[in-house]
């Protein structure tokens, strides 16, 4: 298995909409192809099954999906 030790970025694209995904050793990030600001999510809280980590994702995406810059 190769090791994740350094940032690997990915487009995706979501409902027709572009997004740059990026992986690294500390998490994941989800961003709006030309935007500065997205999702981030820790592999920590992801492992935990935190309950907030629910609340918060949700947030998070209605927050990129209000988004309309």
């Amino acid at each position: 298995m190769t090791p994740l030790d350094r940032p690997l970025r990915r487009e995706v694209a979501i409902d027709g909409v572009a997004y740059t995904l990026v992986l690294d050793p500390e998490g994941l990030s989800l961003t709006r192809k030309g935007h500065r600001r997205g999702l981030a999510l820790r592999w920590q809280d992801l492992v935990n099954g935190d309950a907030a980590l629910a609340a918060g994702l949700n947030a998070s995406l209605d927050q990129l999906a209000g988004h309309g810059d």
